[in-house]
């Protein structure tokens, strides 16, 4: 008669073993859905955030480009009306008027004003994406590298130049293993790209324990993805710092300029368009200045401008530019010889004012 007490005892135990089981299970499966909603928080919360910086760098990029562009549109304005004016003013002397800044500042300006032209007269008219927000990038990019062919970049003109420009942006030709002119097109490369990780489609099966470790391997994943957005929100910070004192920089220098160009055009509009061929004796002297004044403000800002963001490594054999990158794999900013040129244009723009 004791059979039906043991068979009774021993359904208690495996009833009691396998409740405590089933804690256990749901314990870990507890532990599990909150390590990945832990997880997934915080790495929704800091990609939101990268995000936002990501959109900020590409709106300063694209105002930084805007500008650098009118101001080489204006250039090219500059050199035209400065050319019928000597002109005029060397047909009435006589004379041969000689402008007291260097041949090469002018080339220079000459050949980013042109750069600007076949830039907007292809990029910006094609609508293609973040073509201006580039263009801050660009601008440094065109004085160093050269097309898949050998050709400089600067030698090309309209759709051959803006692929060639932006294949050498985003790293090299495809062919070459660079990401090519989709590559270009995103504003920081792989700095603008944000490690992404399929959270949301993680799967249990019915063993709470797989699940657990699942789970744990996922915060591990995210923990590196976080640890690698810090490292993008570091670079989109010191990108963002430079593209404002660059910006800065250049509004003020180009505010001047446009004071000499707005007299320039005074003139200009007097003497060849009214033609007022008595007021150039009186105005020759006044002109050489104006026009030698623009050009030495002209010169600052080129030289600002065609100063590259990221180091230049070397010219490949293709001649496609290969920009350094750190040991995380993001392009090295070119920040001893950007804070060089600033401080020295800054200091050649404060000697301008007060030599005038």
């Amino acid at each position: 008669m004791a059979l039906p007490f043991i068979i009774a005892g021993a359904a208690a135990v495996a009833a009691a073993v396998g409740g405590k089981k089933a804690y256990d299970g749901y314990q870990k499966k507890s532990e599990a859905d909150e390590i990945l909603d832990g997880s997934k928080n915080r790495y929704d919360k800091r990609e939101n955030e990268i995000k936002v910086l990501n959109k900020v760098s590409e709106q300063k990029l694209e105002q930084l480009g805007t500008l650098e562009l009118n101001i080489g549109k204006s250039f090219g304005e500059f050199k035209k009306i400065s050319d019928e004016l000597l002109k005029q003013l060397k047909r009435k002397d006589n004379k041969d008027l000689t402008l007291s800044i260097p041949k090469f500042k002018i080339d220079k300006i000459e050949e980013y004003s042109f750069s600007t032209v076949e830039f907007l007269g292809t990029a910006v008219a094609s609508g293609a994406a973040g073509a201006v927000a580039s263009f801050a990038v660009y601008s440094g990019v065109m004085g160093f590298a050269a097309a898949s062919t050998g050709t400089p970049i600067a030698a090309l003109s309209g759709v051959a130049a803006y692929n060639a420009t932006m294949a050498a942006i985003g790293g090299g030709s495809l062919a070459a293993g660079g990401w090519g002119m989709a590559g270009g097109a995103m504003v920081l490369g792989a700095a603008a790209i944000a490690p992404m990780i399929a959270i949301g489609g993680f799967a249990y099966d019915n063993y709470a324990e797989k699940a657990l470790v699942k789970a744990k391997k996922t915060r591990c994943e995210i923990d590196t993805a976080i640890i690698k957005m810090n490292l993008i929100d570091k670079h989109l910070s010191n990108t963002n710092n430079y593209v404002d004192k660059i910006y800065t920089s250049l509004e003020k220098i180009n505010q001047t300029f446009n004071e000499y160009f707005s007299a320039l055009k005074e003139i200009h509009e007097k003497i060849v368009v009214l033609g007022g061929w008595q007021a150039i004796s009186d105005m020759r002297e006044k002109s050489l200045r104006i026009i030698n004044n623009g050009y030495l403000l002209a010169a600052i800002m080129t030289d600002i401008i065609t100063t590259p963001l990221f180091k230049i490594k070397k010219v490949s054999e293709d001649g496609i530019i290969e920009v350094e990158k750190d040991s995380d794999g993001f392009n090295i900013f070119n920040q001893e010889v950007l804070d060089n040129v600033l401080i020295n244009k800054e200091k050649e723009y404060k000697d301008f004012i007060l030599g005038v």
